[in-house]
């Protein structure tokens, strides 16, 4: 698996599990803070489109995992 799928499928799951905990209808409902994480990670894959510079491709690049510009 290279890293640009790793980079969406874990984006996507920080997405999916802060909406869960931070919209009220949601049964795990926590806090509307979590609203704030959620927002975090869409500006971070927004501005790594316009960039090229992706902080979770530059970690996985140091355990070895390449092919990717994020």
């Amino acid at each position: 698996m290279n890293a640009e799928r790793i980079v969406r499928i874990v984006a996507g799951t920080f997405i999916l599990i802060s909406l869960s905990l931070g919209v009220e209808a949601s049964p795990i409902f926590v806090s509307k803070y979590f609203l704030f994480f959620t927002a975090f990670v869409g500006l971070n894959l927004f501005q790594s489109g316009f960039t090229r510079i992706c902080p979770l491709n530059n970690i996985l690049g140091k355990f070895g995992i390449k092919n990717s510009s994020c």
